[in-house]
């Protein structure tokens, strides 16, 4: 069964209740909140997520819930928790699904090292999956969204995850977070998505959630082979740059995105090096969308 074939009160029944039990990826999830904002972020966002029966084992315990007391009413707030554990301060009631976002990246980021988490997009066609890690401001999560609707699978918009007993990277297809001015340019690039309510005044600025395209979500958890390594950098009013990247200088860079690199230590290091060894590896700069998707359709088509 699918959260889409559960009607809204089913919905919120299973939400305030034991929880909401659903899978991401490889990863399964129980949700308990009785924010109303939650519920509709869940229902429009997350509609071709499987979900999971009572005894199913659960990777993340996740709770969110107002906060009581006077601030229910003065200030209202959200808090995150995990397994009980509150790993971040309260955020504003109006931002309670991007905490519940943000949340669920950090118990990935904090506790699956069974992966070497990359702070990346993920994109496949043909059987050639691109990484593209990024900074904020890189473009990063503007040119994974586009690439979706263009005949791309999404992999994950957030984060690679390498497998340590693969070394090959899994799907997780969740939600694009789009900020400010990139959300409008996915808006007027593509009219197939479907958005998430409108969170305003975040630490990121404006966020609005692009669901995942349904043939990403359905298709059974898989993963694949790297082919190409990307580093995209937005820059306004450049000329379009494709450069090769050195092994060394490409496994630095890659390094420096990855969330749990210290933790795994030796074991890090030989994963980075291995999967840099396999992927043809370059830095791209460009001025807009239309040049960073001819770009990507320049080097991934490419005569070897």
């Amino acid at each position: 069964m699918l959260i889409s074939d559960l009607d809204c009160n089913t919905l919120k029944t299973h939400l305030s209740g034991q929880g909401l039990r659903f899978r991401t990826g490889p990863f399964s999830v129980s949700l308990r909140a009785t924010i109303p904002a939650i519920a509709r972020h869940i229902a429009k966002l997350y509609p071709h997520s499987e979900t999971l029966d009572n005894d199913a084992f659960i990777d993340f315990h996740i709770t969110t819930h107002q906060v009581a007391g006077l601030r229910r009413w003065l200030k209202p707030q959200v808090v995150f928790s995990f397994d009980g554990y509150k790993p971040f301060k309260p955020l504003p009631l109006a931002q309670a699904a991007a905490a519940f976002e943000w949340g669920l990246n950090w118990c990935i980021a904090s506790s699956s090292h069974q992966y070497l988490i990359i702070h990346s997009a993920v994109v496949e066609k043909d059987g050639q999956a691109v990484i593209l890690p990024g900074s904020p401001g890189s473009g990063k999560s503007t040119l994974c969204a586009a690439l979706i609707h263009r005949g791309w699978r999404l992999f994950s918009d957030e984060m690679a995850l390498l497998s340590a007993a693969d070394g090959m990277i899994h799907s997780v297809p969740r939600p694009v977070s789009l900020k400010n001015q990139s959300i409008e340019i996915i808006k007027a690039f593509t009219q197939e998505p479907v958005w998430g309510e409108r969170i305003e005044g975040t630490t990121k600025g404006d966020i609005e959630h692009m669901c995942a395209p349904d043939s990403s979500v359905r298709q059974p958890p898989t993963a694949i082979h790297a082919k190409y390594l990307v580093f995209p950098h937005y820059q306004s009013g450049c000329l379009t740059e494709i450069t090769p990247l050195s092994k060394g200088r490409a496994s630095m860079n890659l390094i420096e995105n990855a969330f749990n690199f210290n933790i795994l230590g030796h074991q890090g290091f030989e994963m980075v090096s291995d999967l840099v060894d396999s992927l043809e590896c370059y830095d791209f700069t460009y001025p807009d969308l239309k040049q960073a998707l001819d770009g990507i359709e320049q080097i991934t088509s490419a005569k070897p």
